[in-house]
């Protein structure tokens, strides 16, 4: 079981172990190996166990420090391509800021002051090493403009938090970025649950503006997620548009509580607290 993807067992898995092996991604703890009260602290300091079960705050976030040093120090310069640690570092950093947005790989080459081309590898690195995820856009033959590029995460929420500066749970509530980090938390938790792979896992938007923040699609089920971070969710147009374009079987709607009500015909508000006992396996 590792934490990182292993240059010793990615290079045997490319040239010699294909067909006698079989890969599992493994998380961080997740909701339900917690208690309820524990759902903030989950957030707030991510899934490692010793960033969580720190006995404080400020010991938890000199842990995650430590670890995106040792990972883009290390890890990373195992793989022997040449990055070094400290652009690797700020890349990843400028990632978090643009968490649970659309890539824009140009945008985030002028930003950075390199290549299009050049972001686009990094991307790929940290997403191959599992410490940023690509969620990539669903489209079809719709009569409307659709965004085709992915969106990006920071896999983590205790990691988004180190690379933000964000330490303390009154840090989160006053960030700018909270409303992104609980989508992308709430995103973690709703993929662990239902087991969805890779190839079963989109989001889907217009360009005239209608969003589902998770689409999971496997055979002819379509199941779509909303992540509100609100006391009391609603129906909104886009969930209106979504299951009229998209013919979903549900959409459930993951909000920071601990009840399950309806919100309108095949839509729902689910509590974050809840995902394990409400929402069905894919």
């Amino acid at each position: 079981m590792l934490g990182s993807a292993a240059p010793e067992l990615l290079r045997q898995s490319s040239e010699s172990l294909a067909g006698r092996i079989t890969f599992y991604e493994i998380g961080g703890l997740a909701m339900d190996e917690l208690e309820r009260r524990d759902a903030g602290r989950l957030w707030l300091r991510g899934g490692f166990p010793r960033s969580l079960l720190a006995r404080t705050d400020a010991l938890s976030t000199a842990w995650r420090r430590d670890f995106v040093r040792t990972f883009v120090e290390r890890d990373v310069a195992q793989l022997s391509l040449g990055i070094p640690a400290a652009t690797l570092e700020r890349f990843w950093s400028m990632i978090a800021h643009y968490h649970a947005q659309v890539w824009n790989a140009s945008e985030l080459g002028r930003a950075f002051g390199v290549a299009h081309t050049t972001v686009a590898r990094y991307l790929d690195l940290l997403t191959a090493t599992f410490v940023v995820r690509q969620l990539p856009a669903w489209h079809e033959n719709l009569s409307k403009r659709q965004v085709k590029a992915p969106k990006v995460y920071v896999a983590d929420s205790g990691i988004l938090h180190s690379l933000l500066g964000i330490e303390t749970p009154e840090d989160l509530q006053r960030h700018p970025k909270v409303g992104a980090s609980w989508e992308g938390f709430a995103l973690g938790q709703v993929l662990e649950r239902t087991g969805a792979r890779r190839r079963e896992a989109y989001f889907w938007a217009t360009h005239a503006g209608a969003e589902l923040d998770l689409l999971l699609v496997r055979r002819r089920h379509r199941r779509g997620f909303e992540f509100k971070r609100a006391d009391a969710p609603s129906m909104t147009p886009s969930m209106r548009t979504a299951l009229a374009d998209l013919g979903l079987d549900s959409i459930d709607v993951i909000y920071p509580g601990d009840d399950t009500f309806p919100l309108g015909d095949r839509v729902r508000a689910v509590g974050i607290t809840r995902i394990w006992q409400d929402v069905a396996v894919l």
